[in-house]
């Protein structure tokens, strides 16, 4: 089963989660806090300044009490956004445009964007000092759900350099999380990975990291939060403090280190050493992977919405202003101070 018809099933059951399930988010006694579930599509250094907000306590200081899960792919989060089981979703927002297409009342609503590039990287068996696009003709790639960003801003990548999915083996049934795993048990002569997966293989002689697949795509709108219509209409105060939380988190990781941001956000990654972390910290600022603001502009949408119809995976207008709201990014970045 394909990503679109997974979230196809997705929308059918929405109208059963409406009924059976509180839309709110709920208070604790004890703090006042309000409680909130984010499920992220994957736990990796490429939100940074999700967990600067986290470990720096952003989200205490908005009052919320924050409970982080990883769905491991879009398709998960997704999921669990529709079936209420978290509040707010970090994922590709394709996800959202699928959801819409398919005719769902109660959808997805994106409401800041974190990251500006592709967080991911081309990994090899081999060393590859002389790396070319080309030398994938023909190769085995270990790549990712159909529909899904990652797969498709490679498809766009290999059409950018000549190179069309015909021409290339690309492997799509094995998990998100589980495609490192797979690398390292010699399955496909490359693999696209998310950090840290692709350093941890690097430190195992598993593979070298050969090409980043964000400097290669250039900006594109690769990941955002997201909320249901509903919780939005209902939360809006909510929302705003989520927001101010993590443009105080862009704001730390853009006026900061690689070494100071690792130091701080080593506990949301006990497998790798502090000096790993600001390795990779510095390869993700390096390439301006992180926005300066959350704001998702209509342009990035319009991008967004080409690479889609480009790869054959959605030919619906969908309105821009149905599927991202400005108003919490920019109503943040206005307050906006570094730290």
């Amino acid at each position: 089963m394909n990503y679109r018809n997974c979230l196809k099933i997705l929308c059918s059951i929405s109208v059963v989660c409406l009924c059976c399930t509180c839309m709110g988010c709920s208070k604790t006694k004890s703090t006042g806090s309000t409680s909130i579930t984010l499920n992220e599509v994957a736990h990796s250094v490429f939100y940074a300044p999700q967990y600067a907000a986290i470990e720096l306590g952003y989200f205490k200081e908005e009052g919320i009490d924050l409970t982080l899960v990883t769905g491991f792919g879009a398709d998960n989060v997704m999921t669990s956004l529709i079936s209420d089981d978290a509040q707010i979703g970090l994922m590709g927002s394709e996800s959202s445009i699928y959801v819409y297409a398919q005719g769902a009342s109660d959808y997805a609503v994106n409401f800041a964007q974190l990251t500006q590039r592709a967080g991911n990287f081309l990994v090899s068996r081999t060393a590859e000092d002389d790396f070319s696009w080309e030398n994938l003709r023909g190769k085995t790639i270990l790549g990712g759900r159909a529909g899904g960003m990652p797969q498709m801003l490679l498809e766009y990548i290999l059409e950018k350099n000549g190179l069309t999915k015909e021409d290339v083996n690309i492997i799509q049934n094995v998990d998100f999380g589980s495609t490192a795993a797979a690398f390292s048990s010699g399955i496909a002569d490359y693999t696209v990975e998310f950090e840290p997966s692709a350093t941890l293989l690097e430190q195992e002689s598993a593979g070298f990291v050969v090409a980043s697949l964000g400097v290669e795509s250039g900006y594109v709108p690769y990941t955002a939060y997201c909320a249901k219509k509903s919780f939005l209409s209902k939360n809006s105060d909510v929302i705003a403090a989520f927001t101010r939380a993590i443009q105080k988190g862009l704001d730390y990781c853009n006026s900061h280190s690689a070494e100071e941001i690792a130091a701080v956000i080593a506990p949301q990654f006990p497998e790798n050493t502090q000096n790993d972390i600001a390795v990779i910290v510095a390869r993700y600022q390096n390439q301006d992977t992180w926005k300066t603001d959350t704001v998702f502009s209509k342009e990035s949408f319009t991008l967004l919405t080409d690479i889609l119809r480009n790869c054959g995976e959605s030919d619906t207008d969908v309105p821009y202003e149905d599927l991202v709201t400005t108003t919490y990014s920019k109503q943040a970045t206005a307050e906006s101070v570094s730290y």
